[in-house]
């Protein structure tokens, strides 16, 4: 059984954070994903940021939340937690991580006395809508957004 431990990130994690959010963001450079954690450090009381490591102290896992005000699709309550993003790399999947990176939002979040936590996935990313089923999300509904220039 390998071992894993969960923090909330900070600026020294710098690299190994912005790797994991490379993968789950590819179409954002590097650059400016160091330029968006910077600025996201600046907001502890409505951003947070979990790395999971090994024993070896590896970053094998990242969950992005924030605080939402605004209305949540499928909520009851505002304002709300809610996981912008999640990943763990490849090799570490299916091992855990990302339950214990999402009990570590929910801890943060009920920290805050908030009572629900959201997500969303792309309708065809059906790996993700399976994890958060795995991880006791449940599905509120369905959309499909849409866009015209003016």
């Amino acid at each position: 059984m390998t071992e894993f431990s969960v923090r909330q990130a900070r600026e020294e994690d710098l690299n190994a954070w912005s790797a994991l959010r490379h993968q789950l963001w590819p179409h954002l450079a590097l650059e400016d994903h160091r330029a968006e954690i910077v600025a996201a450090l600046s907001e502890p009381d409505r951003l947070c940021s979990f790395l999971c490591s090994d024993k070896e102290g590896r970053a094998l896992g990242l969950a992005e939340a924030s605080i939402r005000s605004d209305y949540v699709n499928g909520c009851e309550t505002s304002p709300v937690v809610f996981l912008e993003g999640i990943v763990v790399d490849p090799a570490a999947r299916r091992q855990g991580v990302a339950a214990l990176l999402v009990a570590a939002v929910c801890a943060w979040a009920r920290g805050k006395g908030l009572s629900e936590l959201a997500s969303d996935a792309e309708l065809d990313n059906t790996v993700s809508h399976a994890m958060h089923a795995a991880l006791g999300f449940e599905e509120t509904e369905r959309v499909v957004c849409f866009r015209r220039a003016l």
